[in-house]
């Protein structure tokens, strides 16, 4: 059977290409088909162990059967440079009281947090809690030039809407609305505006933050740093 692979941020630059197709048996697992990248590319071997894989854009486990035509993406280090839960995250219970249309964008053009607080707008909405994440020129002790974000862009997306959904479930009577940057970003853009919304504000920033903070975790967006001392995809290094 045949596996399309995908490589992002430092596995596409490291091995120079964005995909590839790998011949596996029949039966044959995740752990099988990294084992056989692993002796194809030496980046990937080199840094097996610090990535995660999805398998039809879903997070999966190395014990994973995998079939012919499946779709497998190698998963670095995301944006937030934090590892991720171990676990793929499961889909929350549906909350059918509080209809809404969806949110949730991920563009190459500026963002728009005006946009994200009229999608979770309402009249039993007490308070919109906001959240503007900006490119700053010190990080970690390095000046910043610019930024380059990169994306697995229906992942980042299908994630996205999970996480809203997951937490609106675990904080009720909340909104969540977001827009993401992909490209190059100047110090001073905005790379990410999420807006919450809430009968009291307890909940709304409650929400706001469990966004942001879960979206650095799990969402496949990756940051490379570009800066006086050269260039860095934030987790991992040069």
């Amino acid at each position: 059977m045949q596996i399309r692979v995908l490589y992002f941020a430092v596995f596409r630059e490291q091995i120079g290409r964005e995909d590839d197709v790998v011949a596996l048996a029949t039966g044959s697992t995740v752990r099988d088909a990294i084992t056989a990248l692993a002796a194809r590319h030496a980046a990937i071997a080199r840094l097996r162990g610090k990535f995660r894989v999805a398998v039809n854009q879903d997070f999966s486990d190395d014990d994973r059967k995998l079939a012919d035509g499946d779709e497998l993406a190698l998963i670095p280090p995301v944006a937030g440079g934090a590892d991720p839960p171990t676990d793929p995250p499961t889909d929350p219970p549906a909350d059918r009281d509080r209809p809404h249309r969806r949110h949730i964008e991920l563009l190459a053009t500026p963002l728009s947090l005006d946009r994200c607080v009229v999608a979770v707008g309402g009249s039993d909405m007490g308070g919109i809690a906001t959240f503007t994440g900006m490119v700053r020129r010190h990080s970690h002790g390095a000046v910043i030039d610019h930024l380059e974000y990169e994306a697995y862009g229906t992942m980042a997306v299908r994630e996205m809407t999970r996480l809203c959904d997951e937490i609106e479930a675990e904080i009720s009577g909340t909104r969540l609305a977001v827009e993401h940057r992909v490209g190059r970003l100047e110090v001073g853009d905005v790379a990410v505006v999420i807006a919450a919304a809430a009968p009291h504000r307890a909940e709304a920033f409650a929400a706001c933050r469990a966004m942001i903070d879960r979206l650095k975790q799990r969402v496949p967006i990756w940051k490379k740093e570009v800066g006086d001392d050269g260039a860095e995809w934030v987790g991992l290094g040069p």
